[in-house]
Formats: structure tokens, sequence, C-alpha cells
């Protein structure tokens, strides 16, 4: 399987997988270092993680036991809501780093745009950066009004937005914008917790193509350009999720895709968060 040959070019040079492993809520004992060894193993080459997901030490001891050597692995974390209003960037990314017991991450994204501090925390990327610790550096969660405040005080345009994006929400204004500003969309809850697969359109989909629901899903984001980090734990759905790149869904049943869209969310919005302008 060649998933660690399919990978975008971001906007600062590096190349990052267009398919991950998301990690959120792996909690169990040993259950992100099995996920991880069994993702690898399947030619996985993204790992996301997050310092709000508390489980960066067994993604480091994952990485550190996995079957290929760190420069062939891609890592993401994120800065969490409450260091962003500490203005603790800085003490942050080194604990992270600290857990995660690594030199450097591939990608460091704001987890949520905080309101009244964002801009400072992205500034404090940009130093993380320059000196070497991350490699590129993104957001999470960011509409428009957000990236243009970015674009305004700030030469240094993300490499990455990361938002839940999936057929039942996908996105299509904000994916466009972020395009049009060469900003590589990475879509977390790409099957929205599962809740769409046993929709009709997907179900005739999937009996068309002899793929999963998941798979057809999973391909009409990776269509349209999107990155996705599926999360799980369970290591035929980890491989399962992987067999996505050897068909092409018409442009007609992109289509027929396209009208199941809800703008419905799956996940949750972090309480400090609500009414802050997330859409």
């Amino acid at each position: 399987m060649n998933t660690e040959f399919s990978t975008v070019t971001l906007n600062d040079g590096f190349r990052m997988p267009v398919l991950g492993l998301g990690v959120y809520k792996a909690l169990g004992e040993g259950e992100v270092e099995r996920a991880i060894a069994h993702a690898v193993n399947t030619g996985y080459r993204l790992i996301d993680t997050a310092s709000v997901y508390k489980n960066e030490e067994g993604v480091g001891r994952g990485i550190s036991a996995c079957s290929v050597s760190r420069e062939e692995l891609f890592v993401t974390t994120k800065i969490w809501n409450n260091a962003q209003r500490m203005n603790d960037v800085e003490g942050a990314f080194h604990r992270s780093l600290d857990r995660l017991k690594l030199d450097y991450v591939d990608l460091y994204l704001i987890h949520w745009p905080v309101p009244g501090c964002y801009t400072q925390t992205w500034k404090a990327l940009e130093k993380i950066q320059a000196s070497g610790r991350c490699r590129s550096i993104g957001v999470s969660n960011f509409e428009e009004p957000h990236l243009q405040m970015l674009f305004e005080m700030s030469g240094v345009v993300p490499a990455v937005n990361q938002i839940e994006c999936h057929p039942l929400w996908n996105r299509k204004p904000l994916v466009t914008y972020c395009q049009q500003h060469n900003i590589a969309v990475q879509a977390y809850a790409p099957l929205a917790r599962g809740l769409y697969l046993n929709r009709e359109i997907i179900l005739q989909l999937s009996e068309k193509y002899g793929k999963t629901p998941a798979q057809i899903g999973l391909r009409y984001l990776v269509q349209r350009g999107i990155c996705v980090i599926p999360k799980s734990t369970n290591p035929d759905r980890i491989s399962e999720n992987a067999d996505i790149f050897n068909f092409t869904l018409s442009d007609l049943d992109m289509d027929l895709i396209d009208s199941m869209d809800e703008q419905f969310r799956s996940a949750s919005i972090p309480e400090d968060m609500i009414g802050q302008g997330v859409h």
C-alpha cells in the first residue's frame, strides 16, 4: 500500500501526507502505541495529536518504538486555549516536545482561535518555527475572518487549516478560500463519528464501487484536495481507512455526495469557545 507516497506540498515547501492517524481520546493502556505501530506498518506516516488529548507521552512512545525512523514520520501537535490566554505559548510547546520526547515536530497548530489571543499566539509560533523546533505552523478551526486577521498582521501564511469536514458538512466556501490562499485543508472527524455511513447515497456508492462507506467518505474528501486524519485504534479500521487511493469517484457521484451537506457539526466546541464567533 503506497499511502506514504501520497503527499501534498505545503506553502513552506515541506511535504505532508494526505492521510494521517488521528489519536483523539486514545487513552487506554498501550492503546495509542498499538494504533501507531499498526498504522505505520500499514503505510501511514502522519500522526496527529494535541496537548489537550492528554496522550502525547503515549504518542512519543509509539513513535520511538515504531518500525520507521523519526525522519520518515510527520508529527503534528497543537496548543490549547488556556496556554494562549496565559501567553505561555513557548512553555506549552516545550512541554509538548518533552512529552513527545522529540527534538522537533513537523506541524504545530493553534487549536482554536481564542479571541484576543490568537494573533499573539501566531507571532509566537513564527518564532518557534524560526528556531527550527517545528517545521511548519498552522491553525485549526479557523474561519475566514480569523485567517484574514492573520494575513493583515503577518507575512507568514498558515501551512494548514485543520477543520471538521465530511459529507454532512462539506465546508465548500472555507475550503475554497483556503485553497485560493495556498493553505492546505486537513479534515478532522472526516467520518462524522460514523453518522453518515448508513445514509442511502453512501450505501449505494459503497455497493457501486465495492468499497466500504467509510472509504467512500474519505475518498470524497481526498478527491477535493483535502487531507484526512480519521481517528481509530481498531487495526482493521486503520487498514480500511488507508485503502482509498486505488479508485476514483465520478463527477456525478461527487455531486451526489455534495447534496448531503446539512452543515452538521459532529465534534463539540470547547465550552470556553461557545459564542466566540466559531461556527
